[in-house]
């Protein structure tokens, strides 16, 4: 019998590879990094802004309660002014107004030269279009030379407040944005003075030390035809007269509540 062979079967060494994953290239961690950085840089960003809102939101709204007891104070101060006078048998005379609101009411057929020059000057390009005046000795002959193309008076807190409520708009970099909220009026005045509605409000209405930027800072009121509009007849007269050209005093806060 054939003695039994015990076969031995060998296999040949194959050395273990690493199956490890391509390793991420250079610039690719560079990249990550930054953007990491970047986006841990924008989270704290938006937290500093957050927190600065926030503390402008009670700024604004201490400031807004100041004036509202200013405004309170020298109302019960006129009453209490004409009371006096009354009691004495006398008549009290209320300062001189610092503010006029100007509205264009004719266009632009037949206007003088230098009435177009000076509606130039107080923006007023458009029919209907109206804009706040300071009112001092120089504006008071502009007027009174635009008067049959204008009316004209002093506004009330309650019409400066809607009007740039309502109408509000305002000029950044040549463009007319509206006055939507507080962030418009911080990018167009860039002042530490006005940075909110209630400021530009005490502002216009006070003819404050910033009266000049804040107004140019607002784009001209475009106002609509009043309900039934400006008779043709009544229109090239003066007020006095029946008409509605001129100076109006107090009377302005009624019409433009027609043409809000």
């Amino acid at each position: 019998p054939h003695p039994r062979h015990h076969l031995e079967i060998t296999t040949p060494h194959i050395p273990q590879q690493n199956i490890n994953m391509p390793s991420v290239p250079a610039s690719q961690q560079k990249k990550a990094a930054t953007q990491a950085k970047i986006a841990a840089a924008a989270k704290v960003t938006a937290l500093e802004e957050k927190k600065a809102r926030k503390a402008s939101k009670k700024v604004f709204a201490a400031n807004g309660a100041k004036y509202a007891a200013e405004y309170k104070a020298a109302e019960a101060s006129a009453v209490a002014a004409r009371r006096e006078a009354k009691a004495k048998g006398g008549f009290f005379v209320p300062a001189q107004p610092k503010l006029v609101l100007v509205i264009r009411i004719r266009g632009i057929i037949g206007v003088d030269p230098k009435a177009k020059k000076v509606m130039r000057l107080f923006r007023l390009l458009q029919i209907h279009n109206a804009t706040f005046v300071k009112l001092n000795e120089a504006t008071e002959r502009m007027l009174r030379l635009i008067e049959p193309y204008v009316t004209y008076g002093n506004p009330s807190l309650k019409t400066v407040k809607d009007l740039i409520l309502k109408r509000g708009y305002g000029k950044i970099n040549g463009q007319r944005i509206p006055i939507s909220e507080n962030a418009v009026i911080q990018d167009g005045l860039n002042s530490s003075d006005v940075q909110c509605v209630d400021d530009l409000i005490h502002e216009i209405f006070t003819v404050g030390p910033n009266f000049k930027a804040a107004n140019n800072f607002l784009w001209p009121f475009k106002l609509s035809s009043p309900n039934g509009g400006f008779s043709k007849k009544t229109k090239m007269l003066h007020y006095l007269e029946g008409g509605e050209a001129g100076a109006r005093g107090e009377e302005i806060n009624g019409i433009v509540r027609k043409m809000l």
